[in-house]
């Protein structure tokens, strides 16, 4: 008998029903600015279907609605690509960027729910989470997705890039505040190396190749490999129209870095760029765990360190060092500060490669250095943690984070929302079924500039 997969069991056990639900129970107060939706996403692959590799799952959608201090409704859906049915990415006629996971985020912009997964086109869905299809931007979209796109705070701009193994390697797009594509532009001496993730500040885009790259004898589904002659480099492109023509390229230590932290310039014109990376053992940990390789558990442990790096485009230098060796991942802020330097920065531990630790929320001051988690419980996991703003919040940590957690013991999922200064307990709410645990979400205001209306 083949052993389970260790992401088809335990916090990763997938949900088989969809389910609408209304009058959620809450305990303690929401505060009344929690008026909006929640929304994340997760690779949650049908009944009878086993993924050759974690993120080949199919995307399910969850949506917690909250206004006024009641949990008006929870609902759940498959996002219906074509790949829920077991269509091909690949045909006789090359990649079919609709056969979408969709399973890895799940955004709001320019009024459109998208859930996104990075090797294909976004697909829309309404606000009540039901399927509408894959989406171009009105045909201007020919590459595949980022899952990680980032609105800039200070125009309302969806930035993001489409990546490829194969030529032409990396794509950079724009869309303005409405949702139009008004820039695309191939960028110049990319290469085939991952890119999940990258960083805008607000005069730059930062592109991020480590030492995980194309692999065509990796049979799991997603071709990509640890190579240790894969360069490692940071890519520093200029925002603007002639941006890419400009761009450099810096040589950092090998590694691999899935998500950014932040980036920013400095009062020296200095880049700052922050955000959990793993070397050759660490990815390794990982990449068995999301292929189900023998002999691995059915919880993740990690093996992951925080750095930084300080480019300085005059000198052509860049400084890079570990900033902290706790196994953390998914790293969110006050997002009115991305692209800007910001004291505050969240993100969830997780055991390390030991099985010592436990999952927590944790946060970091990069002032003083010092770095608070908040314990989450015995067989409990928390998901990303979103900030959102107090009404009239006056500092960048006047707010609070929403992470959706998954408890074994009880076989069940809330909502649990925390203030963001102390990470002491505000609120839960209580989800009629326990959920997977996923990846990526949004907090979707009502009184956001494109808020969903229904």
């Amino acid at each position: 008998m083949t052993a389970q997969k260790p992401y088809l069991t335990g916090h990763y056990t997938p949900v088989v029903d969809e389910v609408t639900a209304t009058g959620l129970t809450v305990e303690g107060t929401l505060p009344p600015e929690l008026t909006g939706r929640l929304v994340r996403n997760s690779h949650n692959p049908k009944p009878g279907v086993t993924p050759t590799h974690w993120f080949k799952g199919s995307g399910m959608v969850y949506g917690l609605r909250l206004r006024d201090g009641r949990a008006e409704w929870y609902r759940n859906r498959w996002v219906r690509t074509p790949a829920l049915d077991g269509a091909p990415y690949m045909t006789e006629h090359g990649p079919d960027l609709t056969a979408s996971a969709a399973g890895t985020h799940v955004i709001e912009h320019g009024g459109r729910l998208l859930a996104l997964c990075e090797a294909n086109l976004p697909f829309e869905l309404t606000p009540e989470l039901e399927t509408v299809g894959a989406y171009d931007f009105g045909g201007k979209l020919r590459t595949a997705m980022t899952a990680h796109p980032k609105v800039d705070p200070v125009t309302g701009e969806l930035h993001f890039f489409g990546s490829s193994p194969v030529p032409p390697f990396l794509t950079y797009h724009v869309a303005d505040a409405k949702g139009r594509i008004v820039d695309s532009v191939e960028v110049p001496g990319a290469s085939a190396s991952l890119k999940h993730d990258f960083a805008i500040t607000r005069g730059h885009v930062v592109f991020v190749e480590g030492s995980v790259t194309f692999d065509p004898t990796e049979h799991s589904g997603i071709p990509y490999g640890w190579k240790d002659e894969q360069p490692s480099r940071i890519g520093v492109m200029p925002r603007g129209a002639d941006g890419a023509r400009n761009i450099r390229w810096f040589s950092i230590e090998p590694g691999n870095m899935l998500h950014v932290s932040n980036a920013y310039e400095d009062a020296r014109g200095r880049i700052v760029l922050e955000g959990p990376t793993v070397d050759r053992e660490g990815f390794a940990l990982s990449w068995n765990w999301w292929t189900g390789a023998p002999g691995r558990g059915s919880e993740p442990v990690s093996r992951s360190y925080t750095r930084r790096w300080v480019i300085d485009p005059v000198a052509g230098t860049v400084d890079e060092r570990i900033i902290d060796d706790l196994p953390v991942e998914f790293p969110t802020l006050n997002e009115e500060y991305l692209g800007a330097e910001n004291r505050y920065q969240y993100a969830v531990s997780f055991p390390d490669e030991t099985g010592q630790g436990s999952y927590g929320v944790v946060k970091y001051d990069r002032v003083t250095g010092a770095r608070r988690i908040r314990r989450i419980g015995d067989a409990r996991m928390p998901s990303e943690a979103l900030f959102v703003p107090a009404a009239d919040a006056t500092g960048e940590d006047d707010g609070y984070l929403l992470t959706v957690v998954t408890d074994l013991k009880q076989d069940a999922s809330q909502l649990v929302v925390l203030d963001a200064a102390g990470l002491d307990q505000v609120a839960t709410v209580h989800l009629p079924h326990r959920v997977s645990a996923g990846l990526h979400g949004s907090w979707i205001p009502d009184d956001g500039p494109g808020a969903l209306r229904a």
